[in-house]
């Protein structure tokens, strides 16, 4: 983990609040470039803003929330000279402080892009709260001036208004809709539907092509398990420029930043089935397979080219065109199994957040899933075949800011899902570079070693992580296959990334027939996860929404 500031502020119990976590190894001189890391970000139209870091605590609570540690909250502080706050940040006491907000600042003051609230709503107040507390919080929304929104709150220790001078608003054709992303805090132990909660904000559009900023701050409001309206003067900022790919990295750029935060994955000591790079796959039997019109014709295979050239590009997944393992039983379970010593990832650099940060999505092959394993209350079922599939595509993200080239947070694709982790919660290795377990035969992805149960129900499917010396560093062999704002001049795409049809082909579990029935005596049955009742091969890193062109959820 990073290095840590200790800022003890309790003796009998010290909240992770209570640390400011730093990264365990200096950012990089970045290569040079124009608008990467430059530490001001232009939206357009002559508005600038900067990621703050530094702050002033002004009021928490040692109880609610996740944990039941409470929460604390902040006002940005040391800004820039003629950058103006545009609300205040909190975070739960469980983690280190490790967050930011935004500040703003306009060009030209006659641009009127930001003006001073008009007033303030008082949202909630702590005084009939029966918690620990420091003192009492007041939570203040402010009222912005005709044609603008707010994009914070402001919270107090007093219950006078706060100045309107204290943060700025934002003219409304600069703003994105916005909406609540995780739960903060509240005074109930759980996300209250029907009490006060403090939610985090986010852009309500994210993708590589959408506008929307993520400004840092958060919304306080009396109930609704933040599935509610949000007020309609509360919004997120947006970046007007032409393109917003101005603060991306260049090509440079891209190769450094991953050689500083480059995952080191560790495989489950009985893993069998480990990746290979698609070239090994290819060259080692690997068959393209065409659908054929007559009946009860078998259709036959084709060998694949190194790079994938002779595989069909475009098109839709509609079972016409399938890849599989070698003919030869023997052959078979040798690809099964992958090589390691080949292994390679596959970068798709994209913008986020309106330009602001950088997601890497790393994409990595294996030949083979394996099965799957059953949790029952007092045993584990293996599942022999469930689970099991040919071609397996996983991946992880890195999100790293534009401001400073700090990586942010990570995502862990699980299954069909995943999981965002911030950066202060990541395990690192050798420096910056991040460690991520994967799971035993799924290839699910972890920031940590251990057993996650996949499912709903007293039975699930085992996830099982530990570390061994199987191992892959995924800075010692990458490539950059797709960063569309660079252009195809700088950074050619493979043939096999623009295969769009299944890498696998389908099968049919008989065992999954016999569990169904099984069913209708055993109604926990119905609760297994449904992936592992059948299987098609999976589609290529392209096919894979939102992972791909969306922001990871």
């Amino acid at each position: 983990m990073g290095n840590c500031l200790t800022v003890s502020l309790s003796k009998s119990k010290t909240l992770g609040i209570e640390t400011l976590f730093k990264l365990p190894s200096p950012l990089p001189s970045w290569p040079p470039g124009e608008g990467f890391a430059t530490g001001v970000i232009d939206l357009g139209g002559g508005l600038q803003v900067s990621q703050i870091s530094s702050f002033t605590k002004v009021w928490s609570t040692n109880e609610g929330g996740p944990g039941n540690l409470g929460a604390s909250f902040f006002e940005p502080s040391s800004l820039p000279e003629g950058f103006h706050s545009l609300g205040f940040y909190c975070q739960p006491n469980n983690t280190p402080l490790f967050g930011w907000t935004l500040a703003a600042k306009q060009d030209d003051p006659s641009t009127e892009i930001l003006k001073s609230p008009v007033d303030y709503t008082l949202v909630w107040n702590s005084e009939s709260l029966k918690i620990k507390k420091e003192g009492n919080g007041y939570f203040w929304l402010p009222t912005p001036p005709d044609g603008y929104k707010s994009t914070g709150f402001v919270v107090t220790t007093s219950p006078q208004k706060p100045s309107v001078h204290k943060i700025r608003c934002v003219r409304s054709d600069f703003t994105d809709e916005c909406e609540v992303d995780t739960w903060i805090w509240g005074p109930s132990k759980t996300n209250d539907a029907n009490g006060f909660n403090t939610y985090g904000l986010r852009p309500r559009n994210r993708g590589k092509e959408a506008r929307g900023v993520r400004v840092g701050t958060f919304i306080a409001q009396n109930g609704g398990g933040g599935a509610t309206t949000l007020p309609s003067s509360l919004a997120c900022l947006k970046n007007t420029n032409s393109s917003i790919t101005s603060s991306m990295p260049n090509k440079n750029q891209i190769d450094a930043i991953f050689q500083a935060y480059s995952p080191f994955l560790y495989f489950h000591p009985d893993e069998k089935y480990l990746p290979s790079s698609v070239t090994w796959y290819f060259t080692n039997g690997a068959l393209l397979y065409q659908k054929t019109e007559e009946m009860g014709s078998k259709p036959d295979p084709i060998p694949i080219e190194s790079n994938g050239s002779n595989l069909p590009q475009g098109g839709k997944t509609d079972g016409t065109y399938w890849l599989d393992l070698p003919i030869d039983e023997k052959e078979k379970e040798r690809v099964k199994k992958g090589d390691l010593q080949s292994s390679e990832v596959y970068l798709h650099v994209k913008p986020m957040l309106g330009g602001t940060f950088t997601d890497i999505a790393i994409w990595f092959f294996y030949p083979f899933n394996g099965p799957s394993k059953a949790k029952f209350p007092f045993f584990d079922v293996p599942l022999v075949c469930i689970g099991q599939h040919i071609g397996d595509w996983e991946h992880l993200t890195l999100r790293v800011s534009n401001f400073n080239g700090e990586l942010w947070r990570a995502y862990f694709s699980q299954h069909s899902g995943g999981t965002w982790v911030d950066a202060s919660e990541l395990e690192f290795h050798s420096g910056n570079k991040l460690v991520a377990y994967a799971s035993l035969n799924g290839h699910a992805l972890y920031p940590k070693p251990g057993l996650v149960l996949h499912g709903r129900g007293v039975i699930r499917l085992r996830n099982d992580t530990e570390k061994s010396e199987l191992t892959m560093d995924m800075g010692s062999r990458y490539s950059v296959v797709a960063a569309e704002y660079l252009g195809s001049d700088i950074i050619s795409e493979p043939p096999w990334l623009n295969y769009f049809r299944k890498w696998g082909p389908k099968i049919d579990y008989r065992i999954a027939a016999v569990l169904k029935k099984l069913a209708k005596f055993l109604p926990c049955l119905d609760r297994l996860p449904s992936e592992i009742f059948g299987e098609e091969g999976p589609t290529g890193p392209k096919q894979k929404e939102p992972h791909w062109s969306e922001d990871e959820r």
